[in-house]
């Protein structure tokens, strides 16, 4: 997956205005206790970062 691909499904799971937002502020337990922008930062797979963010957010099996 490409960071291009992450913030598209981003996107679509909160929206264009609030996803960017959500992953600057949203702590992760699973992501280390960083946000998804500080681990796509630190070099985290965007694929890892968004099985952290689908897990978090609870979403359905079909957007996994």
């Amino acid at each position: 997956m490409r960071h291009t691909e992450f913030w598209s499904r981003m996107d679509a799971a909160l929206g264009p205005a609030y996803a960017r937002a959500w992953a600057e502020q949203f702590v992760i337990g699973d992501l280390g206790g960083r946000t998804a922008t500080e681990a796509l930062a630190a070099g985290e797979p965007p694929k890892q970062v968004w099985a952290a963010v689908w897990r978090a957010l609870g979403l359905p099996a079909s957007e996994r």
